[in-house]
């Protein structure tokens, strides 16, 4: 393989070495589907994209996500790393806006100059089962009363689906631990594979919601800044008027338990019958190098 350039960036982080770290893989078009996997679990990190061509087709770039262990149609902090990276790195003009052609479908991300926030419109969310509050609980490893009882546990997508779980405290949030064997029972017949729990407590009084997003099934523990998962959770709290109300405007922090502080910024609000989700945050530039 011919020399390809790489980058790792933070991604929902305030500072280096914070948030969720992104491999970014440019001119991948020759690339084959085994060749990117590997690349994926060689940087094992959560996820690692590739963008296929330095120029538009359909108004916006390819790009094409992978885990250590597969592909995935859409993930949130990919997404707002690799915009980061094309306005930065291959653009020659920066625009105000990048598309993203992600399997999932198109992905605009804009970018905020005055904060240097960048924000990503997601998918509609779209809401699926509900789960037996025990069932997960023993999946989690917490007691039953830990689990919130006046919200439902559901799942959520808004491109790639995951399991919302609103814990009543920060204690229930930092307890939780994965049992494998029933977890991977479970999601053999669910389409989400992933859980997020959350609660209302926080480490930062500016903050509105904690969380935590496990993984397992990916080949990765516990994602220290979930964008997706979080997408779906600005969804979730609109719906179900969670703060009172079905407009949403939200900090939440992540990551906090395994060394990763992470900030993600959320918005959604319900508009002509559909809830409008954004999810945003900062990206920080760590290296870049060559692939040989």
């Amino acid at each position: 393989m011919a020399a390809i350039q790489f980058y790792i960036l933070d991604v929902f982080a305030e500072e280096k070495y914070a948030g969720n770290q992104l491999a970014v893989i440019r001119n991948a078009a020759e690339m084959t589907d085994r060749q990117m996997q590997k690349i994926a679990k060689e940087m094992n990190y959560s996820e690692t994209t590739f963008i296929i061509s330095g120029q538009q087709q359909d108004g916006g770039y390819k790009v094409r996500i992978f885990t250590p262990e597969a592909e995935v149609p859409f993930a949130g902090h990919p997404t707002l790393g690799t915009a980061y990276l094309i306005r930065n790195e291959i653009q020659t003009e920066p625009a105000a806006e990048i598309v993203l052609n992600l399997k999932a479908g198109r992905i605009p991300v804009t970018f905020d100059s005055a904060s240097e926030i960048l924000w990503m419109k997601t998918l509609e969310p779209v809401f699926g089962e509900c789960f037996d509050r025990e069932v997960i609980a023993r999946i989690l490893q917490i007691a039953p009363e830990a689990v919130d009882a006046n919200f439902p546990i559901q799942s959520v997508s808004t491109g790639l689906p995951f399991i919302l779980v609103p814990l009543k405290n920060l204690a229930a949030v930092k307890q939780a631990r994965i049992n494998k064997d029933k977890l991977f029972a479970l999601v053999r017949e669910t389409e989400a594979k992933m859980i997020m729990g959350f609660c209302p407590e926080t480490y930062h009084q500016e903050n509105q919601i904690n969380c935590r997003v496990f993984c397992d099934y990916y080949g990765f523990a516990e994602d220290p800044a979930a964008g997706s998962a979080n997408s779906c959770l600005a969804g979730y709290l609109s719906k179900y008027q969670y703060f009172g109300a079905d407009k949403v405007y939200i900090r939440v922090e992540q990551g906090y338990e395994i060394g990763r502080p992470s900030l993600l910024y959320l918005r959604a609000e319900v508009q002509a019958g559909k809830i409008d989700v954004s999810v945003g945050g900062k990206v920080v530039m760590i290296a870049k190098g060559e692939l040989v």
